[in-house]
């Protein structure tokens, strides 16, 4: 019998239904604070024709929880036309191939409305009313202004409330588009940056004053593309990596491009301006998919310094350890959060860990979720008005010897301690990529 490929193997395996669960049982006690919806995206393929991790048809998993209590859990594929009538983008033309992608990378919420992301197609609108069923609303393309696709990384301005994505094409120029919507959801900005080449353009970065974008040399196989391939990127040895710089109040102004050594990103800790210059922390690899997609490669956590007046950009290593997943707390992004919390990757440990960094004075905690109990992504959800203060870090783990899957709550401030709550769920969730708390909306 053919051994089935990893994206279909153990935890990473789909599951076969949907379904709807009132009755969760409880170790610990769920902050009161917590009303509202936990939601992870992640790739639940129907089939082994997804061809890749990556590629597999988008699922939600959702706790809801109320007032220290846990009500329910739910998992419902997003009804996307790739899942409804089964269009890829490749067998799809004009706007309905922007419309036919998997949504299955990340879950996001921006001026009232939810969206379930993949950077190859539009959003998909989701109801997350408190008691709504994660029903899949449709496509979103922000009454027809947006033109590409959308990335699975925005990131909203703290201060001004605006959402700066943008979206990529790398068959064809320009290959790069900068969006801009702002804090009641209307699409006020779309500018292409015509020097940006076909790399695969994961996530981005953005500080008060500017944005920063990742032009690096993970770029299409048009020969992979023309064959079908679900994930045509491959490593080039002869593309420059380098870092593009735009000022946030000229977005239509020229952008600095800044050469710095050949590696890979595909999520960003965060950014902040500091003294003239940009400090954007990332998780890095030195190479990715030279020969073929696979996940050989550890990423690490590693500082770039953009200095503006001289040119130049520092680059450095701030952990040797395996790690994926980087966030904060978001109502920090683009400014100077102290801590961040990532997934550490390396499977020489008996169990999973999340690492907490202090990014201001270098030091590093971290919660033992113990033998064969592997976390996904960490969100942040705050206990209070005051960002970067006080709050609860939520993540599924996945239990091997059972095959089960639990709801774990850490208190932020500190991760060495027992969680808080551990919602054991009705059935195992497959790992998968990003999701976030959202607050019900105050009344």
């Amino acid at each position: 019998m053919q051994k089935p490929p990893p994206y279909l193997s153990g935890n990473y395996a789909p599951v076969a239904d949907e379904i709807t669960s009132t009755e969760l049982m409880v170790e610990g006690s769920i902050p009161p604070e917590l009303t509202g919806w936990y939601l992870r995206n992640g790739p639940n393929p129907r089939d082994a024709e997804a061809g890749h991790w990556f590629a597999g048809d988008g699922m939600v998993h959702g706790v809801r929880l109320e007032n220290g209590t846990a009500i329910s859990y739910r998992n419902r594929w997003v009804r996307t036309t790739t899942f409804l009538e089964g269009r890829r983008p490749n067998q799809s033309k004009g706007t309905e191939e922007l419309a036919a992608g998997t949504a299955n990378t990340h879950v996001v919420r921006h001026a009232g409305r939810t969206f379930a992301l993949v950077e190859s197609s539009w959003p998909y609108e989701l109801d997350t009313a408190a008691e709504a069923d994660l029903a899949t609303i449709g496509p979103y393309n922000f009454d027809g202004l947006l033109k590409t696709p959308m990335t699975a990384h925005p990131k909203v301005c703290p201060t001004t409330g605006e959402m700066h994505f943008f979206g990529y094409r790398a068959a064809a120029a320009p290959y790069l588009t900068y969006h801009r919507a702002d804090a009641t959801g209307n699409l006020v900005l779309s500018r292409p940056v015509d020097e940006a080449g076909p790399s695969m353009m994961h996530d981005f970065a953005l500080t008060a004053r500017h944005v920063v974008f990742m032009d690096l040399p993970v770029v299409v196989n048009l020969g992979l593309a023309q064959q079908g391939d679900r994930m045509p990127y491959r490593w080039d040895e002869n593309y420059q990596a380098r870092l593009g710089v735009l000022d946030r109040d000229n977005p239509h102004g020229a952008i600095r491009w800044f050469d710095i050594a050949p590696c890979y990103v595909f999520h960003t800790l965060n950014a902040h301006d500091q003294d003239g210059k940009i400090v954007l922390t990332v998780v890095r690899y030195p190479e990715l998919w030279r020969d073929s997609p696979g996940f050989d490669q550890p990423g690490t956590l590693w500082r770039w310094i953009i200095d503006l007046s001289k040119g130049t950009v520092h680059e450095e290593q701030l952990d040797d350890r395996d790690c994926e997943f980087p966030r904060i707390d978001d109502r920090l992004a683009g400014v100077d959060a102290r801590y961040g919390h990532t997934v550490a990757t390396s499977h020489t440990e008996s169990g999973g860990v999340l690492l907490r960094y202090d990014l201001h004075t270098g030091s590093t905690s971290r919660h033992e979720f113990g033998p064969g109990r592997r976390p996904s992504e960490a969100a942040f959800a705050p206990a209070d008005d005051q960002p970067g203060g006080a709050g609860w870090l939520i993540s599924y783990v996945h239990d091997e010897s059972s095959d089960t899957s639990d709801l774990v709550v850490l208190d932020a401030a500190d991760v060495t301690a027992a969680p808080v709550a551990t919602v054991h769920l009705p059935r195992r969730v497959p790992f998968g990529f990003h999701g976030n708390w959202l607050p019900d909306p105050a009344t």
